[in-house]
């Protein structure tokens, strides 16, 4: 049976592994995220959170992944495969052209890893033998359920040019089996360095794990509601989306107008057919759940209100406003889950547009809700405020989707409509009451609100630690450019930092039982 980890006093702090320091256009699983669990040890947190970490979307979003089961290659350190013999230190200095605009981060990380991972690769096959031939083919046997048709879909994309997979000749598109032969055959090489490229990243959060738990540090994760149209798992289990006969989406994914957007979020995702998934009690789902735990201690569950209900856009609308919400089985959906997973040790984020029904349905399995601190202060979130909340809740200041603490509180300066501006100052001055800030250091006070606070498990943005502004935001919802490309320095994970957190920690319980 899996325990909850929720049911003590913790704290931890929310970072992507992208934005760690690193030489090569973005962060990864490599030296640097080493230290931070190191960082983490002596800091006395017990948590890293993690954005997901599949491959990218559109956008850079890790949110609209092309598979919900595979690693994303861009974390794949290129540091430890010299370690490991499969590049020359000649092979990997950085170069000028990966110092770019923002929005170009990703795509000069991209270009110039994929050449280096191409010459990991050729050594790599040519030396898969021994030990490390054994190693791969029990990755291959761990992972059979999914790894053949992603590798198989990534292949095809490349061979199609990156098409969408509903451009695909019928026969492959619509996976008829005499074509997908075929392509093996034809795309072996190809299918065989993606497969590579799983097995490198495997590999290497294997070994990042262990040392979280020689560190005492526990991994949260995060999967996504849902995964892109073009994408392996569509491609690969179209009975589980709501599809027409070409595959195209019927109806696409959002949320209504809620604090986020006055137009709601059309996300444009495809919709499960939760009647198909129940008939498989689950398949898909659960295997996708069982896939996370398998690299993270426990995962928080992203659009938790979509386990209650969805809401449905028609296909070609061009706004979320003309959806509706559909239901969906969430009791039936976690009683199977539970007992195929021995337990559920997840992590609800109940924000939104949430009812009555979606708190039963959360606290029916006993499952931590979300409080965020920067919602604590506007007129219809009082629940927000620490003194109403419940111990089996996480803590946040703030979320990948929200500003830094600093850049909300100075949110008013920068509206442009005088009642917006009236608003956000309203917010800002009952904040600073509440949390008795002086206003010289007012990350720092509501970090200090967040881990006195009677919620068992307190977490915060790396950037808010830091004091950083606006500039350090990860996402704003509902854009589609700019967003996931916040990097932290290596001088920013200092001693004094570790020693001024550990010390609150300290102050307020929550430090990790090793201490």
């Amino acid at each position: 049976m899996l325990h909850s980890p929720f049911e003590t006093r913790s704290s931890g702090i929310l970072l992507h592994p992208s934005s760690l320091p690193g030489p090569h256009g973005s962060g990864d699983l490599g030296p640097f995220a080493h230290r931070f669990v190191d960082f983490l040890a002596r800091a006395g947190q017990r948590w890293w959170q993690m954005l997901p970490v599949g491959p990218l979307g559109a956008g850079n979003s890790p949110y609209d992944s092309t598979s919900a089961f595979a690693g994303n290659p861009l974390l794949i350190s290129l540091e430890f495969l010299v370690r490991d013999g499969l590049l020359e230190p000649s092979e990997i200095g950085a170069p000028r052209a990966l110092v770019e605009a923002k929005r170009a981060l990703y795509p000069a990380a991209a270009r110039f890893r994929e050449r280096r991972l191409r010459r990991a690769f050729e050594r790599f096959a040519g030396r898969a033998k021994g030990d490390l031939a054994t190693e791969l083919e029990s990755f291959r046997e761990r992972n059979r359920r999914w790894l053949p048709g992603f590798t198989l879909f990534r292949a095809l994309k490349r061979a199609n040019g990156n098409r969408p997979w509903t451009s695909w000749e019928p026969d492959l598109a619509l996976r008829r089996g005499p074509a997908l032969e075929r392509a093996r055959r034809e795309l072996e090489r190809e299918i065989a360095y993606e497969e590579f490229l799983q097995f490198a990243f495997d590999r290497q959060w294997n070994e990042l794990r262990r040392h979280c738990a020689e560190k005492g540090v526990l991994l949260l994760g995060d999967v996504p509601m849902y995964v892109a149209h073009d994408g392996a798992d569509v491609w690969e289990n179209r009975d589980v989306f709501q599809l027409d006969e070409r595959g195209e989406r019927r109806v696409l994914a959002g949320v209504p107008p809620d604090y986020f957007s006055a137009d709601g979020q059309l996300w444009g995702n495809p919709v499960y057919d939760w009647q198909a998934l129940a008939a498989s009690d689950y398949e898909w789902w659960i295997a996708r759940l069982e896939n996370t735990l398998r690299r993270f201690d426990t995962v928080r569950l992203d659009h938790f209100i979509g386990f209650h209900r969805c809401w449905e856009v028609p296909a070609g609308a061009t706004s979320a406003r003309e959806g509706r919400f559909a239901l969906v089985p969430g009791r039936d959906f976690f009683e199977k889950a539970r007992d195929r997973l021995g337990g559920l040790p997840f992590v609800a984020e109940d924000l939104g547009l949430v009812t009555d029904e979606v708190h039963a349905l959360r606290d029916a399995f006993g499952l931590p809700g979300m409080r965020v601190l920067e919602f604590a202060f506007a007129e219809d979130f009082r629940d927000y405020q620490p003194h109403r909340f419940p111990r089996n809740c996480v803590v946040y200041t703030g979320t990948h989707d929200n500003d830094t603490i600093v850049g909300w509180l100075g949110a008013f300066e920068r509206a442009e409509d005088p009642h917006e501006r009236h608003r956000l100052h309203a917010e800002r001055q009952r904040a600073l009451a509440y949390a008795s800030c002086s206003g010289n250091e007012p990350h720092w006070d509501f970090v200090r609100l967040a881990l006195a606070s009677v919620a068992n498990t307190a977490l915060f943005p790396l950037q808010d630690l830091l004091g950083l502004g606006s500039e350090g935001r990860m996402n704003v919802p509902g854009t589609a450019e700019g967003n996931w490309v916040y990097r932290c320095r290596e001088q920013d994970l200092s001693d004094e930092l570790a020693d001024r957190l550990f010390r609150l920690t300290d102050t307020y319980e929550r430090l990790p039982r090793r201490f």
